[in-house]
């Protein structure tokens, strides 16, 4: 297993898998506590749209994926604001329309672009050290605003209302929020793909939530879980000749359903149950 380390590619896809694992779990936390689930998922495909819209074009594709992760994650927000519909029916229409999109500018693309599918399944055995430096400086922006907003950000997780009546600027908050989930989805796509990617921030934070009732601790396990699974999908990926994407995903869920077996919750209430 040491000679792995041995290759610069295998160094480059730990250290993004270890990066984009961290983010992740640390977003997760505000996303499961919150139940925006279907944001990150709608986001996904949003930013993916970006990215074959700029092979399509020729452009970078980190800057469309943003955009179009943003604009999906805010016009949601304003709508959800404006009391005409609620979060989960406008990310759901807007889920569809930005696939629908992806879909037909990778049709208008002339011939097969291994690129673009490598957005949309994960590819993080091809990080390259530029795509590094982007993953790193995203992630210290992303994990940087959550240490400086963490006190708002669990507030308005768990009553908004009260947040705003407690003089927390809960709408903007929640605005950061929903823009630090996009930014997490965009840098996390050429790692785990627009397919999966999701599955980072739901499942370590959703296994670490089995664990404990502290949300320090909570976060520090899924932060924990995160990195672990990220970085041994990617050696079982190597040791077994997998899919890395899927081995990283398949590894964290295995994980999950162990600490639904396993968690000290539910083996308290079953316990309180007997007695």
């Amino acid at each position: 297993m040491i000679e792995m380390l041995a290759y610069d590619f295998m160094q480059r896809s730990l250290l993004a898998a270890a990066l984009v694992g961290a983010m992740c779990s640390v977003i997760g936390v505000f996303v499961v506590l919150r139940g925006l689930a279907f944001v990150g998922a709608g986001t996904a495909h949003a930013a993916f749209a970006g990215v074959a819209l700029a092979y399509l074009v020729g452009l970078p594709p980190l800057p469309l994926a943003i955009g179009f992760g943003l604009a999906t994650v805010w016009v949601t927000g304003v709508m959800e604001e404006k009391g005409r519909m609620k979060l989960d029916v406008s990310i759901g229409i807007l889920y569809t329309a930005t696939m629908a999109l992806a879909i037909l500018f990778i049709g208008l693309m002339k011939g097969y672009n291994a690129e673009v599918y490598g957005y949309l399944f994960g590819s993080v055995l091809s990080v390259t050290p530029d795509e590094l430096g982007i993953i790193l400086a995203l992630s210290l922006l992303v994990l940087g605003a959550i240490l400086a907003f963490s006190k708002e950000l669990y507030f308005i997780a768990f009553d908004q209302e009260m947040a705003e009546a407690s003089g927390v600027p809960a709408r903007r908050i929640f605005y950061l929020l929903l823009t630090l989930v996009a930014l997490t989805v965009v840098v996390s796509l050429k790692t785990v793909g627009a397919i999966l990617v999701f599955a980072m921030v739901l499942i370590p934070a959703s296994t670490a939530y089995q664990l404990t009732h502290s949300l320090s601790h909570m976060t520090a396990y899924s932060v924990c879980i995160g990195i672990v699974c990220a970085t041994g999908g990617v050696m079982l990926s190597y040791l077994w000749d997998l899919p890395a994407s899927p081995a990283i995903v398949l590894l964290a869920t295995t994980i999950f359903f162990l600490s639904v077996l396993l968690s000290p919750k539910r083996l308290r209430r079953a316990g309180l149950a007997a007695s």
